[in-house]
């Protein structure tokens, strides 16, 4: 069930944390397409040690880039939980230096920072002998020669299917017990069975009867709360209520070959143009095996945060802005519609306009300094039904905001759209 907090909060850092970044290699899928021999895969565990694993660090830093969630990986399709799981799998206390449990301290930085807590759970996992026994029934996949992920034809064993959702299901429940309240569940690796064969709509009741405030992501086929577009921005708002996942730079976990970070306006106008469209986005980072943020990343959360926080009314609990088209720009709506934040990327030349506003405007100022702009309506020819443009003059001198400026129009009533074509 959708929680009002979700759509209001607008940003979350995600996090992939895990044995994968001792290497620096691709988390879990170097396994599963053979990038590195499984030996070399598992002989990270010996190297993970969390020594510099400090969350109450993490938390300050996402609150100072302006996020009210986090999503932290507790186990990815390698297996490798992050907790001291009573169940026959890997874990970071079992199997690694690092000894000990990740996801209580995690979970109680966040909290004392105000952050919502959100765990991530990868559904399939590539190392268990049980997980690799079924096929699809009615699968995408042209063929199933993966053994990590499927069986050789002929050799089912629906009852070892059984066995591995009892240790799904009995590490779901330790998620839902010993951590206390969580905000979000981020699910993944839904796409290798059908919502049958995974009994999705069972296991949505199983968490919702444990954590009854929580909310689900849609990979639940079906069952989920959010949509989740991943790496590629959308062009259109996905129907509902929706996050956008992305990286800093192009890898999930830390990957120590790749330097190419997003800069801090490309990050600024993501965002922006997620939340002009009624989105949240989710940014992630990659700490490295000690549990340090890089320090290129934490430049990024940081610049990213300067300009969250000068404009944090025109962000949080905003809602979808004009349609594309009226502003180059982004753009948000208070939610009772009397304000307008247009958010511009490039450095204004002579005025800024929007168009199609019909409501009346009382003031135009700058978000952040609070500067009052001088406006007028532009009447183009309103007896043919065209809407008049909204023209805000920009001063001699004016000193934009060095990533991105926003304006507040302030309306006499909710924004009224005239959308007209004209009479022909």
């Amino acid at each position: 069930m959708m929680q009002p907090w979700f759509p209001d909060a607008k940003l979350g850092i995600f996090i992939h944390y895990g044995i994968y970044a001792v290497k620096g290699i691709p988390e879990s899928w170097s396994l599963f397409y053979g990038q590195v021999t499984p030996e070399e895969y598992w002989s990270q565990l010996e190297g993970f040690t969390a020594s510099n694993y400090h969350p109450i660090q993490w938390a300050d830093l996402f609150a100072r880039a302006g996020a009210k969630y986090a999503v932290l990986t507790t186990k990815h399709h390698d297996g490798v939980a992050l907790w001291n799981t009573k169940q026959n799998g890997r874990s970071v206390v079992k199997d690694t230096p690092a000894g000990r449990d990740l996801i209580t301290p995690y979970a109680e930085a966040l909290r004392a920072k105000g952050i919502k807590v959100g765990f991530y759970f990868s559904h399939l996992d590539w190392a268990h002998p049980d997980y690799a026994t079924v096929r699809q029934k009615e699968s995408h996949y042209q063929n199933f020669d993966n053994r990590f992920a499927f069986p050789p034809e002929g050799q089912e064993s629906p009852e070892r299917w059984a066995n591995f959702l009892k240790f799904h299901r009995a590490q779901m429940d330790e998620l839902c017990t010993e951590f206390g309240e969580v905000d979000l569940f981020w699910f993944d690796g839904d796409w290798e069975r059908d919502p049958e064969q995974w009994d999705f709509k069972e296991l949505r009741e199983r968490i919702l009867a444990k954590q009854p405030n929580t909310i689900l992501n849609s990979r639940l086929l079906g069952y989920g709360d959010y949509a989740t577009p991943e790496q590629g921005q959308p062009v259109v708002a996905p129907d509902g209520v929706w996050e956008f996942c992305m990286t800093i730079n192009d890898s999930w976990g830390y990957q120590k070959q790749d330097f190419n970070e997003k800069s801090v306006k490309r990050l600024i106008r993501t965002f922006a143009e997620t939340i002009g469209m009624g989105g949240n986005l989710l940014l992630d980072v990659g700490p490295t095996e000690d549990g340090q943020i890089t320090p290129v990343q934490t430049e990024r959360l940081l610049g990213l945060g300067r300009w969250v926080h000068k404009h944090e009314e025109a962000i949080f609990g905003s809602r979808a802005g004009l349609p594309g088209g009226l502003f180059y720009g982004s753009s948000t709506l208070s939610q009772d519609g009397k304000s307008l934040y247009l958010m511009q990327f490039d450095a204004p030349r002579e005025f800024v306009s929007a168009r199609g506003i019909a409501t009346n405007v009382k003031s135009v100022s700058v978000v952040g300094t609070g500067q009052e702009l001088e406006f007028k309506k532009v009447a183009m020819a309103d007896w043919m039904g065209v809407p008049s443009d909204l023209e805000i003059q920009i001063p001699e001198g004016f000193v934009p905001d060095e990533d991105c400026t926003v304006y507040k129009v302030e309306l006499a009533e909710p924004i009224k759209l005239n959308l007209g074509k004209g009479r022909s």
